[in-house]
C-alpha cells in the first residue's frame, strides 16, 4: 500500500482513500475516521448490529464461531478470539481461557478455585471460569503488573 502526505499551508484538508476491494485495513481506517473504532459489528438474529464494546461482557469461540455477549444481546462477529485481541488497543478485555475473552470491567465479583482457577461473576450474574493458565496473569494485572 502506497501512503502520500502533504502538508499544506492554506486551504481546505482533506483525505482521499484509494482501493481496489474492501478489506480489513480499509475497514479499519475507516472505522478510525468515523470515531467508530471503538464498536463491534457483528449478526444477531434481527441483522447486522453495532455495539460499544464497553457493553461487551465477554467473548466465546463456540464450534469455530465467535460470539460476543451484552447484558441483553448474542452477536455472532467475524474472525477469532485472537484476531479481536490482536486488533484490540483496550487493555480491559482478557483472554481468561482458550475460547474465551472477558471485559475485566463488566467483572462484578472474584473468587479463588481449587487448582488455581478463578470464577468471576459478570455485572448481570453470569460466572465465566479463569482457567489456571490464564489466572497467574490475571493476578498479575489486578496488581498492576503488566
Amino acid at each position: 500500500m502506497k501512503i502520500d502526505i502533504q502538508k499544506i499551508t492554506n486551504g481546505e484538508e482533506s483525505l482521499v482513500i484509494r482501493y481496489k476491494e474492501p478489506n480489513s485495513t480499509v475497514d479499519k481506517i475507516l472505522e478510525i475516521l468515523d470515531g467508530t473504532d471503538n464498536k463491534l459489528w457483528g449478526r444477531t438474529d434481527a441483522g447486522r448490529q453495532c455495539t460499544n464494546l464497553k457493553e461487551i461482557l465477554y467473548l466465546e469461540s463456540v464450534d469455530d464461531k465467535v460470539f460476543a455477549y451484552t447484558r441483553d444481546n448474542v452477536l455472532k462477529i467475524d474472525g477469532s478470539l485472537y484476531s479481536f485481541l490482536s486488533g484490540l488497543e483496550d487493555d480491559n478485555f482478557f483472554r481468561c481461557s482458550k475460547s474465551t475473552v472477558i471485559n475485566i470491567a463488566m467483572v462484578k465479583a472474584l473468587k479463588s478455585l481449587s487448582s488455581n482457577r478463578i470464577d468471576a461473576t459478570m455485572v448481570n450474574g453470569e460466572h465465566i471460569l479463569i482457567s489456571r493458565r490464564y489466572a497467574v496473569d490475571f493476578r498479575r494485572l489486578l496488581k498492576g503488573d503488566r
